[in-house]
């Protein structure tokens, strides 16, 4: 287990970003959303670093639970 407070705010961000997809994932999946969630939730995000992660963290999620 690692204390987030010892990680950069960058890593921090990165960390939130990925659970942020996994459970945006995991709600489609699941019905409890439609795919426009993938849109809505990514134009959200206003720094194009931080969609990139979004995007890329999505795009994984979706392999491995299958969508």
């Amino acid at each position: 287990m690692h204390n987030l407070s010892l990680f950069s705010q960058l890593e921090r961000d990165h960390i939130e970003l990925d659970k942020q997809a996994a459970y945006t994932v995991w709600k489609v999946k699941n019905g409890k959303a439609g795919f426009e969630l993938f849109f809505e939730k990514t134009n959200e995000i206003r720094e194009v670093k931080q969609k990139d992660i979004f995007t890329q963290a999505i795009e994984k999620y979706k392999q491995k639970m299958g969508l």
